[in-house]
């Protein structure tokens, strides 16, 4: 029940969506756990949205796989999120209304072709990290019943880890969309603050909540945020956020000076073995950061004003249905008693000098890695300590959205005792992208460790935390980071929300060329590949290194089409691409096939003179087909004559 495995067998023929709702609704049976639920959308109705999606086949073809991406593919969302005719209860029935509209990011997804199979528990309020905070019952483990399930998007994540969806949508507002991932062995994808609308979301603390997205691999939880970035000018809080590049080089990773995990060895054991793991396979880099004025950030969420935009949230029902409220979370949402406006204001001038600090540690740091939880407590133990233990949960999480970062998280290796266990990564706003890329090369590190280690007849989740440090392990580094690079591959821009230019590569800029990276530094996209029109001429450039084509303008007789690549790269990085185009190269206009014009690689004619060196390769028709015959003959005569 993955997203690329479902699309993958609707396109082979394999299954039908008919036959994914049914295994969907017999998983749910099958795994017992009703406390995860709210809401299901009945059975024949799923059975007619699967109908109904048939019929597009039918009629279209492969072409429905394009105009809905998320064909077929069965999801779930926590029940703080409208949806069209289903009740919103927030986990409180006398809350609860019927909405005539579903939230902005669920009618995307419906109309991307996914299937709701229904809502989810939650902490109530989404107050708490726990997911024992709830009327309808504590949501327990996905794997070890005793556990706490993490909350408070606690239903969303276990309807994902026992396999009864492919996807779930949450909200994240201080870990809600980390901590249950963390704890249930998934991805929590929880984006820069206003790159998806919450409209249509109960809000918990409006300014900084989030709709984060829960699934079993990077490249599923990118596909769906790929749907649901988009600006909606009907949400106050929606922005169209710059996508940052992704980085040339392996990033500059920063993990906490002091590490804190509450006496839990195993938890603690964990991490250390992920990070040498990480640093060791991937290469990567670490260094110390001071966490101290981040734990003052996470102060100021609870311990300060902001419990009381939580209670703003509720108005009146606070005070007119107390009766109905989870005693906790109404002992949490009441310290907002404590606060009056000038504390709100002094909040925000403490705050804003934090940022400061947060901004100068990403300067010298771009990706911060911290233990997704420093623990993981029983349901027993949360009953009797709610607020204690429910405050240790959110100690790696809770600054995160106050200084308008990014985050995801990532499962890694499992603890000693068998729990799952993962890093989270942080950036700053617009990182989402580097984030991904990481994190899909961090968890195909461990996927190939694990099926290594289950080869080796390694069962025991403790032998396996051994031997993803192995040698035989580190034997499988080479496919791992195949592996990775295939998944990170997938992970393209997200949709563009601003001008972009689009540009004609030819030679060391196309994919899997040396200077590639520069145009993923520039947050661009792939396009397609396509041909210049008739009338141009492609050199060897003489002395360029890397090895450089230049491309001339011919007369129709003497040039032929070209093949290019056509990318698409944001405006505001156009101009420094351009900049660091070298000479005698340079940036113009170009005729395609199509009649289009667009921006492309230019070159200027004394780099091409006879004198000059240059070899005429006009008749390979491009760049690529010369390389490779460059690797069948090592000097290729190129027939002039044959123009």
């Amino acid at each position: 029940m993955t997203v690329k495995g479902l699309l993958a067998a609707y396109a082979a023929g394999s299954l039908t969506p008919t036959e994914a709702v049914t295994a969907a609704l017999a998983q749910i049976d099958a795994i017992d756990r009703p406390e995860v639920w709210i809401l299901r959308v009945p059975a024949a109705d799923l059975q007619a949205r699967a109908k109904a999606l048939e019929a597009l086949y039918e009629a279209q073809g492969s072409a429905v796989f394009e105009q809905m991406p998320l064909f077929g593919v069965p999801f779930a969302v926590k029940d703080n999120i409208d949806v069209a005719g289903l009740p919103t209860t927030a986990a409180c029935e006398p809350f609860a209304y019927t909405p005539d509209a579903s939230a902005f990011a669920v009618q995307r997804l419906v109309d991307a072709g996914a299937i709701l199979i229904g809502k989810t528990n939650l902490d109530q309020f989404a107050t708490g990290l726990v997911g024992t905070r709830s009327p309808y019952g504590a949501v327990r483990h996905a794997g070890s019943p005793p556990y706490v399930s993490g909350g408070s998007s606690s239903g969303s994540a276990v309807a994902v880890a026992a396999g009864c969806v492919a996807f779930s949508l949450g909200t994240d507002t201080a870990g809600s969309g980390r901590v249950p991932a963390g704890f249930n062995g998934l991805v929590g994808l929880k984006p820069s603050l206003g790159l998806v609308s919450k409209r249509g979301v109960v809000p918990a603390c409006r300014s900084l909540d989030t709709i984060s997205v829960f699934a079993h691999d990077v490249d599923d939880a990118w596909r769906v945020l790929s749907e649901i970035a988009c600006f909606d000018s009907l949400d106050g809080y929606s922005r169209k956020v710059p996508a940052l590049g992704l980085l040339r080089a392996a990033p500059r990773i920063g993990v906490p000076e002091q590490l804190e995990f509450y006496g839990d060895t195993a938890a603690s054991q964990a991490f250390s073995s992920a990070l040498d793991t990480l640093t060791t396979h991937l290469h990567l880099t670490t260094q110390s950061i001071d966490f101290e004025p981040l734990k003052a950030v996470s102060a100021l969420l609870y311990d300060g004003p902001w419990v009381a935009e939580r209670r703003a949230a509720l108005g009146t029902f606070f005070e007119t249905h107390h009766e109905a409220i989870d005693p906790v979370v109404a002992k949490v949402i009441g310290k907002a008693e404590q606060f009056n406006a000038a504390d709100a204001f002094n909040g925000q001038y403490a705050l804003a000098d934090l940022k400061r600090h947060a901004e100068a540690l990403f300067e010298a740091i771009d990706i911060l890695i911290v233990p997704t939880t420093p623990t993981h407590p029983l349901i027993a133990d949360v009953k009797a300590n709610p607020v204690e233990l429910n405050s240790q949960l959110g100690y790696y999480t809770n600054f995160v959205n106050l200084l308008d970062l990014c985050a995801l998280a990532v499962p890694c290796q499992r603890r000693s005792d068998g729990l799952p266990a993962g890093v989270t990564l942080i950036a700053p706003s617009g990182a989402d992208r580097r984030l991904a890329e990481l994190g899909a090369r961090i968890q195909a590190l461990f996927a190939s460790a694990t099926e290594a280690a289950s080869a080796g007849n390694t069962s025991e989740a403790a032998n396996t935390n051994e031997a993803v440090n192995s040698n035989d392990v580190a034997n499988t580094n080479e496919a791992a980071n195949t592996a990775a690079a295939s998944i990170a591959a997938l992970i393209q821009p997200l949709p563009f929300q601003e001008p972009t230019v689009t540009l004609a590569v030819v030679g060391a800029h196309l994919r899997g060329q040396p200077l590639n990276w520069q145009l993923q530094e520039a947050g661009a996209r792939f396009v397609e590949a396509a041909h210049t029109a008739p009338g141009y001429k492609l050199y060897a450039l003489a002395n360029t290194q890397p090895p450089k084509p230049g491309l001339v303008r011919a007369t129709l007789q003497q040039g032929w089409p070209i093949a290019v690549e056509l990318w698409e790269v944001p405006l505001r990085t156009f101009g420094k691409f351009v900049a660091d185009v070298p000479a005698p190269l340079g940036i113009g206009t170009l005729e395609l096939a199509s009649g289009h014009s667009v921006k492309g690689f230019i070159c200027e004619p004394s780099a091409v003179s006879d004198d000059s060196g240059a070899l005429d390769i006009t008749s390979f028709g491009g760049w690529l087909a010369y390389l490779a015959s460059l690797k069948a003959n090592p000097q290729p005569t190129p027939q002039a004559n044959a123009l």
